[in-house]
């Protein structure tokens, strides 16, 4: 049980608190202006707390606290503390989109335009995100006939140097062939910075510098350079009546809408710079906490600014002042490096524009809640399903199951996947390699699979909690399924059931094996398998977790059979060593291009001996058998 901090510990002070279960996890992150004050607001009669916080309390075994400077350092704090620890009490972001941006690399020597997605990168200059791949794909088909830079990998570009001969692109004018030479420095570089700012917004700009370029080149009767330069203008105008102006003056600024119910919110964010739309992103929260709307829309302030998609603009709209204002705009405004201002529009445009955002993400959270309700009755009702079929104690909100993979005993694997609330778990997938099997063995593969993972979750159980360990990994190992699946029979229940009786987890733990060709799954103490109905609910979730961890084991086989056919074919070749090998393979673009390679162009390779090239030419052409080792 929470015992309360003697009188007097708790600083009168900014900082992060954290409470934490009696397994040491830590359950929620809060930050506060005074801890004190903050903290003594949780020791009260749970029925004066809202209902979320005081199960919270309740759950709570101890509460630990860190001292900071001042408020702007809690907040970075806390969003620290709650991505390393991913507390099961606060506001939880669910975004499964990876936005793709429209990325231009300057920190390379001829930049690049290109679809990129994830972390962003040092030295790349982002635009958008944008909702489709396919929509940066049009408008980036549109800006290379006005700017054509090149959007080639690296790869391609040497390989193309190496030749001499431009690609397609450059034949049909969608890129000036920098890999030949046919364009200076200089003149490139005016493109890549007429791209940077056409897609920065800065577009009357380049309109008047084109139209006034093809008039000097008619007025000077170069009149092919002329209709070159009205197809450019007409491209860059199609291009700008795809960007909506939504501001009257040429403004940046970040507008958020919110659509929210007791369990969830929908955010919609309409990144504006130069007062057009070039970028938005919509994303869903869990409302674990209890929250009033301003504390809701300091949270999206939090998670949207913690680390910025876009530049942190010098005005946010938002529909409702959030908690605290003063202390957000510090933040935004440290992070920019210059005055942000957080503010509720009140009248005019801005206030049209922020109602048409908030109306977005009414529509979007309509039908995110149709989406959820379908998805979410279907899973309740096969989680049930399954656990009236196989008579176990709980539902199994947690189920992990297990497969094995080879040929003929070489490269074995074995793989672990995880479905919570009947939902896929991918951070949780785990692959092993397995070590002692000799030939083909799947019974002792299996075992050993079993041993290493249920080893790992009793190993985790015992262990003392160390904060520094919990920041750098997820005890993810720490929580038992109350299904463990095996693809199998009677043989992989047997080899299930020795594992968990040798752990003591055999009273904790229901095992079970389903079986390919009937479907039919069998259960411990029982001599004949469970038959579950071919249109039950139940037998498509387990045959969905049992095809998931199949595809699982075969990636992984696949990958490393790949990897060792892949050393094998270039392995052995005097003077041709590891970092010589990794380096041929990257430039020419893999192994099968070094096979495809010509004498010549191996030879060609300034970095590469000739003896070495003429070796691994001789060596991937000779016939089969007559090569030395």
């Amino acid at each position: 049980m929470l015992q309360r901090p003697p009188a007097g510990t708790i600083p009168d002070a900014p900082g992060s608190y954290q409470f934490k279960d009696a397994e040491g996890r830590v359950i929620y992150v809060g930050k506060a202006q005074s801890l004190r004050q903050r903290l003594a607001s949780y020791f009260q009669s749970p029925a004066n707390l809202p209902a979320r916080t005081a199960q919270m309390v309740a759950t709570a075994e101890s509460v630990e606290w860190i001292q900071v400077r001042n408020e702007v350092e809690a907040v970075m704090l806390e969003y620290s503390l709650i991505k390393a620890h991913r507390p099961r009490f606060n506001i939880r972001l669910r975004d499964d989109k990876s936005y793709p941006f429209l990325a231009v690399t300057l920190d390379e020597e001829w930049p690049r335009a290109m679809v990129m997605r994830g972390q962003r990168r040092k030295g790349v200059r982002y635009f958008g995100p944008y909702a489709h791949a396919y929509a940066i794909r049009e408008t980036l088909d549109l800006l290379l006939r006005s700017f054509p830079i090149r959007t080639c990998s690296d790869a391609k570009f040497r390989r193309h140097q190496r030749m001499g001969r431009p690609c397609l692109l450059f034949h049909i004018e969608k890129c000036v062939g920098p890999c030949v030479g046919s364009v200076d420095r200089q003149t490139y570089d005016q493109l890549v910075g007429e791209l940077v700012d056409f897609l920065a917004g800065d577009t009357n700009t380049i309109v008047r510098r084109l139209e006034d370029s093809m008039a000097a080149a008619a007025g000077n009767l170069e009149f092919e350079r002329a209709a070159r330069l009205r197809d450019r203008l007409a491209s860059v105008r199609k291009a700008i009546e795809r960007q909506q102006m939504v501001t009257e003056r040429p403004e940046d600024l970040d507008v958020i809408g919110l659509a929210e119910d007791e369990l969830e919110a929908a955010v919609q964010v309409f990144f504006v710079r130069r007062g057009r739309v070039v970028g938005r992103k919509g994303f869903v929260l869990d409302k674990v906490e209890d929250l009033d709307r301003s504390q809701l829309v300091a949270h999206v302030l939090e998670q949207l600014y913690a680390e910025p998609v876009l530049d942190i603009p010098k005005e946010v709209l938002v529909p409702a002042s959030p908690e605290d204002p003063g202390l957000w705009e510090e933040w935004l405004s440290s992070s920019r490096g210059s005055r942000v201002t957080v503010r509720v529009p009140q009248r005019g445009g801005k206030r049209s524009l922020q109602q048409t955002v908030s109306a977005n993400a009414a529509e979007e959270f309509a039908r995110h809640r149709l989406r959820r309700s379908a998805d979410h009755n279907a899973r309740a009702r096969a989680l049930r399903a399954l656990q009236e079929a196989l008579d176990l104690p709980d539902a199994p909100l947690r189920i992990e199951c297990y497969d094995m993979s080879h040929i003929q005993g070489s490269d074995y694997v074995g793989s672990m996947v995880v479905m919570e609330d009947g939902l896929p778990k991918p951070s949780d997938y785990r692959r092993f390699r397995v070590r002692s099997v000799a030939g083909n063995d799947d019974y002792a593969a299996m075992e050993e699979v079993l041993t290493r993972r249920l080893t790992a979750l009793v190993a985790e159980r015992n262990e003392p909690f160390d904060e520094q360990v919990a920041r750098r990994r997820h005890r993810r190992f720490a929580y038992s399924p109350q299904l463990l699946l095996l693809d199998g029979g009677k043989g992989q229940l047997g080899v299930g059931m020795r594992v968990l009786e040798e752990l003591g987890l055999e009273e904790e733990i229901p095992v079970a094996a389903l079986a390919k060709q009937f479907e039919e799954v069998y259960l411990p103490g029982r001599t004949e398998p469970v038959r579950i109905p071919r249109q039950s609910e139940a037998l498509y979730l387990l045959q969905r977790v049992r095809d998931e961890a199949h595809r699982f084991a075969v990636s992984y086989h696949r990958q490393l059979r790949g990897k060792r056919m892949t050393r094998s074919a270039l392995d052995g070749i005097p003077g041709l060593g590891p970092a010589r090998r990794a380096r041929l393979v990257k430039e020419l673009g893999g192994v099968r291009a070094v096979r495809a390679a010509p004498l010549g162009e191996l030879l060609a390779l300034p970095w590469l001996p000739d003896a070495v090239g003429q070796a691994v030419y001789e060596a991937l052409h000779q016939p089969p058998g007559q090569r030395a080792g």
